[in-house]
């Protein structure tokens, strides 16, 4: 039996894909769907399994309860530790080992960043420490109007290391992630939207959630490959310089231009009706 996202009974998601757009729901609420062993394991899994086998254009990410999650259940930093007790003594090959564990956390929510189609969160309550992280790992943030943001981190004497930094830099003004870092203040949903860390506000929990599944089947009824071109090319400009960002643009639009595609959005247009396009295609892996 092969086992995709929507057969599996997870212990930390239910998802559910309808009209082109995968949903995502962290499942939780009376542990404030803080991130536990099961969590980090099933995340990935569940988004690969949506993108590499093309099973839908956009993904939602939502949760429930009063939090949208608590961040990483305090159990899983000991997930790292050494399997022998010479090396337990040994703090360097230790550390050699931790880092491989960070790197590996940081891949579960490097799997939003690099899937082929957009990721979109609906927040509500606490986004608290790696739900930043995972959070900033996304292409397009709203929030309930009873949302608030903090890198908790520092308020149990630790670095963020899972996404937040390198990502929430190129999301929002250096002076504020600074600020919430050093001082792992809470920043409530209107000043993240005034600086830019959300793109919208809605007024509950339910209505967030409504605007971005709105957005996602918006998204959906696009070319495809329009878009995730769109997040490649955004994504590298994101991380190179303009110059490289104008020849890679050239260089995928001389592979990847589809003028059938093209076509099609202009003939659907004076036809009044919905676009039909080609889905993805299923990444291979392996021969």
């Amino acid at each position: 039996m092969t086992i995709t996202a929507t057969s599996v009974e997870w212990t930390c998601f239910n998802v559910s894909i309808e009209d082109g757009v995968a949903h995502i729901q962290l499942k939780r609420p009376q542990a404030m769907n803080s991130m536990i062993r099961e969590f980090w394991n099933e995340l990935p899994v569940i988004v690969k399994d949506i993108d590499h086998n093309a099973r839908a254009r956009c993904i939602v990410i939502s949760s429930t309860g009063k939090h949208f999650s608590a961040g990483m259940d305090l159990a899983v930093f000991g997930g790292g530790g050494s399997s022998s007790q010479n090396q337990a003594q040994d703090r360097w090959i230790s550390a050699e080992q931790q880092r491989h564990h960070v790197r590996w956390l940081q891949d579960c929510f490097g799997c939003l960043d690099d899937a082929r189609i957009p990721v979109i969160a609906a927040i509500q309550g606490g986004c608290i420490g790696g739900a930043v992280d995972m959070t900033s790992a996304c292409d397009i943030r709203y929030a309930s109007a009873d949302a608030f943001f903090c890198i908790q981190e520092i308020n149990i004497g630790m670095t963020a290391d899972v996404g937040t930094f390198p990502r929430l830099c190129k999301i929002i003004p250096e002076g504020w992630v600074r600020e919430m870092a050093y001082t792992g203040r809470r920043m409530p949903a209107e000043k993240a939207k005034e600086i830019g860390w959300v793109n919208e506000i809605l007024p509950s929990p339910e209505a967030c959630v409504a605007h971005a599944l709105a957005t996602a089947r918006e998204i959906a009824a696009k070319a495809p490959l329009a878009v995730t071109g769109s997040k490649v090319m955004i994504n590298y400009a994101r991380d190179h310089t303009i110059a490289d960002g104008l020849d890679y643009i050239a260089v995928w639009q001389t592979g990847m231009f589809a003028g059938p595609h093209m076509g099609e959005a202009f003939k659907a247009k004076s036809e009044k009706r919905e676009a039909n396009f080609p889905d993805l295609q299923p990444l291979k892996h392996g021969m």
